[in-house]
């Protein structure tokens, strides 16, 4: 699983004014009237702001604001901003968790905080279940910007094998069915040539086994996930990657349904729990 890199940064500071750009796959579209926090010298609550539409030129008003126009207003003098503010300074958004109806809830950085609720789920759950393969959870950095967490832990750990966690696209308007998975009826699974085929179908039949739905996900090149940069970690680790869906990707209300977060820390446990000594044997021998 990957950590939250879906932000702003400290580009400028003009009169007081915070000049800003992307950290990872930011949405700008959604920028616009935006409560966030800056980290500064200490945490500053501030907007993200452009000029009206009624002083912009016509035709600029229905297009999307630059990044060269949009700023974050903190509400201090222009000394005050500059000696609690520097370039480099990362910016959050400041957004609560929002419980929908029929186990649905928005919020920011679901993207990655659902896999790492899912790990501890299992966790807790795996201590209760004996197991002969020992376990090791980690929370990767950086996914975002080159799966850099993926690759030093990968080489760290050394792992005998490995099940990747992150999110997919779910199904909403406007949305090809072939590209997404539906919400609330269970996590996916990928395969393609990121994922060893044969631990993909001891996950689907252990799915299988325990009524857990899930969704088969055709993934034909590079995940962009932390299974990319496990796989070929070291001599090659077997790899596996289980997805939650979720919808408005990178924007500060990411959706989910918490049933798909629940099945698939009950998958991990029961794949964890089955698991053989031999199972490495098996997928040497094919």
């Amino acid at each position: 699983m990957s950590d939250f890199i879906i932000g702003l940064i400290v580009t400028g500071i003009e009169k007081g004014f915070i000049r800003i750009t992307r950290v990872g796959g930011t949405d700008r579209r959604v920028l616009l009237g935006q409560e966030v926090v800056v980290h500064g010298e200490r945490d500053l609550p501030g907007v993200v702001a452009a000029r009206p539409p009624h002083v912009l030129p016509p035709a600029e008003r229905t297009k999307t604001v630059a990044w060269d126009d949009l700023f974050v207003d903190v509400g201090l003098p222009a000394a005050e901003v500059g000696r609690l503010v520097q370039v480099g300074d990362q910016i959050s958004f400041r957004a609560e968790v929002a419980t929908l109806k029929n186990h649905r809830i928005a919020g920011k950085a679901f993207d990655d905080r659902a896999c790492v609720t899912v790990v501890t789920l299992a966790l807790e759950q795996i201590a209760q279940v004996a197991h002969v393969w020992d376990v090791i959870a980690v929370a990767t950095v950086q996914e975002e910007r080159g799966l850099k967490g993926a690759m030093t832990s990968a080489h760290g750990v050394a792992p005998d094998l490995a099940i990747a966690l992150d999110v997919t696209f779910a199904a909403q308007p406007s949305t090809a069915d072939c590209d997404t998975v539906p919400l609330g009826k269970g996590p996916s699974i990928g395969v393609g040539p990121n994922f060893h085929p044969i631990l993909a179908k001891r996950l689907r039949d252990i799915g299988d086994a325990h009524e857990i739905p899930y969704h088969v996900e055709a993934i034909p090149g590079g995940s962009g996930t932390d299974a990319w940069a496990i796989q070929v970690s070291r001599a090659g680790v077997p790899t596996a990657l289980i997805s939650i869906p979720l919808r408005y990707m990178h924007q500060p209300v990411e959706l989910l349904d918490t049933r798909d977060v629940e099945r698939a820390a009950r998958w991990l446990v029961a794949f964890i729990g089955e698991l053989k000594a031999d199972f490495l044997d098996s997928i040497a021998l094919t």
